[in-house]
């Protein structure tokens, strides 16, 4: 009986110690598993905690405005309200419920289902951006239904507003949504989706300096993704927690609102062109002028498919800037280039008389007209007059190579440097680009049609200007320059642009005098092609240009339209007064037919408008 009672007693210690071990066992796992949340993985639970709660937002900075040269605002911000999203809080019923409140369209819709209901990951703790610049009645639409739209909030920001409308569009530009390739191709600047970065003119080209820096606020969410501010909420807020956006710098631009109206005041009769205005002693751009020209508030906001078609395909080409992106024929406001030419070679003097019958004989069985019959010219009395046989003669004479190199050193063939909108070259052709060009290769005639600003010979309104402007001061080629000055938010100036003197083209001052004399002919003068639209009171210079134009007549075709595009497009290059230089102007009216009568009567108006304002 007893060693049935050791034995019995044997078992219940042998249990018993069974039982401490585990609770032994049990109390180590539990201490283990204390120490790995509290410890090691601690700081990561803690945060984790913190995200259900805590919320980080981006605050966007504020865009520099931009100003013309008197401080008169081209380009500013306003308020605007978007909604941002979290979709942490933001469930299928809370989606359904926006989309009836709102008549979005379906591009929103479908952004707001994908990018927002079905983010992933740290996405979903984050607010969102997820409609832009909401009109007022939907703001008061969602504050009124806040209750059962969890993770919804309206957020005021600053939208881009130009309070000019159309005033220099081409040189201000527009703003509009980053792409994905605007994200991965600028990583320094930080984008995310739905941010706004310039996209053309002076907002894509100073896009640093107006983009400013963003800053960040954290903020404490209750369970229905709304902001609490109680001071009990506020103690969990990190620090710092809040950093304020650095706003963008402001630019002025050395356009004057003045004379950039006077300028699109004087196009008003003309459906297309282009036109420049700059002081011919810095370079500076005064007025800048594409015809048409585009509403930057219409681009940079909620463009339709049906309103961009419209304006993409618009035949006008209201998008492309005719200034520096558009090249044409400069038709005979290029004969300066044979003229300089052959003065500098000693080719021909102004003793020198030919005989125009109102053609040039070349070859056995081809000939070049003239616009009539000039008789006996000389070299001064070819350019006033603007004859073109005498030119087909000069031509054979200086040759295609030589008149190429002429061209570039005085500044075609290449860009000026203004890195405005993808600014083109153009194209001054050679002898060896013939050859290579077409089969039957280089011909005499390429080199009598490149003499009067035909053939393949493409310019630019921009160009133009920097070559008269050239042979106004007589030997400096400026960089053409269209901003003033970059000040900081506080108004002190960053940084100020003093001209920029590319290179000195030393031609003999016989030569400049000569073709300022006999450019100033060409308006003064009876014989000359701009006297009868002159302003005598005026001492202006210049050369009118009447270029050809290529064009097939489509069969669906409008017959006006099609009459419109077969007209010659009108030039005058000038500068004023001839005798101490002060501004060049450069008119391209396109498919405007003769240039005495279309562009000349034009550039008048903007003299008149220039010199009445700073005479007074």
């Amino acid at each position: 009986m007893r060693s049935q009672l050791l034995s019995d007693s044997g078992e219940i210690g042998k249990k018993y110690n069974y039982a401490r071990l585990f609770i032994v066992i049990c109390f180590v796992i539990l201490v283990g598993r204390l120490i790995q949340l509290q410890i090691v993985y601690g700081n990561e639970y803690r945060q984790l905690s913190k995200d259900n709660f805590l919320q980080k937002r981006t605050l966007d900075s504020s865009r520099g405005i931009i100003t013309d040269q008197n401080g008169v605002i081209l380009a500013k911000n306003r308020i605007a309200f978007s909604v941002y999203i979290t979709p942490q809080f933001f469930d299928q019923k809370a989606f359904e419920f926006l989309t009836s409140l709102l008549e979005l369209n379906q591009a929103d819709v479908d952004y707001i289902k994908q990018k927002i209901l079905l983010a992933e990951g740290r996405k979903r703790e984050y607010s969102l951006l997820a409609l832009r610049d909401i009109p007022k009645e939907w703001v008061m639409i969602i504050e009124s239904n806040f209750e059962q739209l969890s993770g919804v909030n309206i957020i005021s920001q600053e939208k881009r507003f130009y309070p000019r409308g159309l005033l220099a569009s081409h040189v201000m530009g527009y703003v509009g949504e980053v792409s994905r390739e605007d994200i991965e191709k600028y990583k320094e600047m930080n984008y995310r989706p739905r941010d706004w970065k310039g996209k053309y003119g002076i907002e894509k080209y100073s896009e640093k300096h107006l983009r400013g820096k963003k800053g960040f606020v954290w903020r404490v969410l209750d369970a229905k993704g709304q902001v609490k501010t109680t001071k009990s909420a506020l103690r969990w807020l990190p620090q710092p927690w809040k950093k304020d956006p650095v706003p963008g710098h402001n630019i002025k631009l050395t356009i004057d609102t003045r004379m950039q109206r006077a300028l699109e005041r004087s196009f008003k009769n003309y459906e297309s062109g282009a036109a420049v205005i700059l002081n011919v002693n810095n370079g500076k751009i005064l007025a800048y002028l594409s015809k048409p020209a585009f509403d930057p508030n219409e681009i940079s906001g909620k463009l339709s498919s049906s309103r961009a078609h419209e304006i993409y395909s618009n035949p006008l080409n209201p998008m492309l800037d005719k200034v520096s992106q558009g090249t044409y024929f400069p038709g005979s406001t290029y004969k300066i280039i044979p003229t300089i030419a052959a003065l500098e070679e000693k080719l021909i003097s102004n003793e020198e008389y030919h005989l125009c019958k109102g053609w040039y004989e070349f070859g056995r069985n081809s000939s070049f007209r003239c616009s009539h019959a000039h008789g006996l010219m000389n070299i001064h009395s070819a350019v006033v007059s603007s004859c073109n046989v005498f030119f087909f003669m000069l031509s054979e004479r200086v040759g295609m190579d030589r008149m190429s190199r002429y061209a570039h050193l005085m500044g075609f063939g290449t860009t000026t440097g203004l890195h405005l909108n993808s600014e083109k070259a153009g194209f001054i052709p050679t002898k060896q680009w013939y050859a290579q060009k077409f089969q039957e290769g280089f011909r005499i005639g390429h080199t009598l049609n490149s003499a009067i600003g035909q053939g393949n010979v493409k310019v630019s309104v921009l160009q133009q200007a920097m070559v008269y402007a050239l042979l106004a001061n007589k030997g400096h080629l400026y960089q053409p320059q269209i901003i003033q000055e970059i000040i900081d938010s506080e108004g002190a100036v960053i940084k100020g642009f003093k001209p920029i003197d590319k290179r000195k083209i030393n031609l003999k001052m016989q030569t400049y005098d000569f073709m300022i004399d006999s450019l100033k002919g060409v308006v003064n003068d009876p014989s000359g092609t701009a006297y009868k639209s002159s302003l005598h009171n005026l001492k202006i210079a210049g050369k009118t240009g009447t270029a050809q134009v290529r064009a097939m007549a489509r069969d669906d075709e409008d017959p006006q339209a099609s009459r419109w595009r077969f007209q010659d497009h009108a030039w005058f290059a000038s500068f004023a007064p001839y005798d101490k230089p002060e501004i060049a102007v450069v008119v391209l009216v396109e498919h405007g037919g003769f240039a005495s009568k279309a562009a000349v009567p034009l550039a008048m108006k903007i003299y008149q408008a220039y010199f009445e304002m700073n005479n007074n």
